[in-house]
C-alpha cells in the first residue's frame, strides 16, 4: 500500500474517509498496540529513569531498519535486530546509572551515522528513508501486521512474566538486591522487552520520535496518579489516545502520522500537568486549613 493508491481512494470519486481507513487499517491496529504497550513499558522507563537510552535504541534500531532498506531485507526485521542488539549492550554494560548513560552516548551518534550512510547509498524511493525518520502510516504491510501484533505480546507477556521484581527492581534496586531479587537478568530481561517495542515504534513513529510513545504517556499519568495499578492503566490509555488518534488524523491529511501523535500526546501531558498542579494546590491549601 503507499501514498498513489490513497490519492485514488481520495480524488478518484467521492473521498470517502471510511475507504481510506480501510486501506490503512494494518497500521491502526499495529499503532494501538504500540500505544498500548508503550504506555505500560513506558512506566518502567519513567521509574528506572532510562528514557535517554529509548533514544539510544532507536538510532541503533534506525540504523538495523537502514541497512534492511539496503540491502532489499525485511525492515522490522532489520530494526529489531539493531534494537536488540542495542538494548543487550545497555543492559549488559550499562548496570550502573553513570555506566549506562556513557555506553548510549557512544552508541547514540555510531547509530545514527551508520543510518546515515546506509540511507545514502539507498538509491530507491526517497519516502521509504524518510518514513524510517518520522514515521508512515502506510508502512505496515499485512504480512508484517501478524509481526507486529506478535511483538506486542511477547512483550506485554514479558512484562506480565517479570512486572514484580521490575517493580520493586525499578522503585528501590538496593533493596531488591538484598533481597535476592535477580537484578543483572531482570535489568537484561527488561532491556530487550524495550528494545523489541522500541523495534515496533520507530517502524509507525519513526526513530526521531518515539518517546512520544514511550516516555510521554507514562510521564502524563504520574502527573495525575500514583497507584500501582492506575498508573499503567492511565499510561497504557494516553499511549493508545496517541497513536490511533494520530493515525486518525494523519488519513484525512498529507502529513507524516509522527506529527499528529507528538502533539496529541504533548497535550495530554500538558493537561495532566495542569490538572496535577491544581491538585497539588488544592492538597496543599486542605493541609494548611
Amino acid at each position: 500500500m503507499n501514498w498513489d493508491e490513497i490519492g485514488d481512494a481520495m480524488f478518484g470519486g467521492l473521498p470517502v474517509y471510511g475507504e481510506i481507513l480501510a486501506l490503512v487499517s494494518n497500521s491502526v491496529w499495529a499503532g494501538a498496540v504500540l500505544g498500548l504497550v508503550g504506555g505500560l513499558i513506558g512506566v518502567f522507563v519513567i521509574q528506572r529513569d532510562m528514557a535517554f537510552a529509548v533514544h539510544g535504541i532507536s538510532e541503533l534500531s534506525f540504523a538495523g531498519a537502514a541497512a534492511a532498506l539496503l540491502i532489499g531485507f525485511d525492515v522490522v526485521t532489520g530494526s529489531i535486530v539493531g534494537s536488540l542488539v542495542a538494548a543487550a549492550l545497555i543492559g549488559w554494560f550499562g548496570a550502573r546509572a553513570r555506566e549506562r548513560n556513557s555506553i548510549i552516548g557512544v552508541l547514540m551518534p555510531f547509530g545514527l551515522g551508520l543510518g546515515i550512510l546506509f540511507l545514502s547509498l539507498y538509491d530507491g524511493r526517497s519516502a521509504n528513508r524518510f518514513s524510517l525518520l518520522t514515521g508512515q502510516i502506510v508502512s505496515v504491510q499485512s504480512g508484517q501486521l501478524g509481526w507486529l501484533i506478535g511483538i506486542g505480546a511477547v512483550v506485554l507477556l514479558g512484562l506480565v512474566l517479570v512486572w514484580r521484581p521490575l517493580r520493586f527492581d525499578s522503585l528501590d534496586p538496593q533493596a531488591a538486591a538484598a533481597r535476592g531479587v535477580p537484578t543483572t537478568a531482570v535489568s537484561l530481561t527488561f532491556m530487550l522487552l524495550l528494545g523489541l517495542i522500541v523495534a515496533v515504534a520507530v517502524h509507525i513513529i519513526g526513530a526521531l520520535l518515539v518517546m512520544a510513545l514511550l516516555v510521554t504517556p507514562a510521564a502524563a499519568a504520574m502527573r495525575v496518579a500514583s497507584g500501582p495499578v492506575s498508573v499503567p492503566v492511565l499510561s497504557a490509555l494516553f499511549g493508545f489516545v496517541s497513536a490511533v488518534g494520530g493515525i486518525l488524523l494523519a488519513i484525512a491529511g498529507t502529513l507524516p502520522v509522527s506529527p499528529y501523535i507528538t502533539t496529541i500526546s504533548f497535550a495530554i501531558y500538558l493537561v495532566c500537568r495542569v490538572v496535577g498542579s491544581r491538585r497539588g494546590r488544592y492538597a496543599r491549601t486542605a493541609e494548611n486549613a
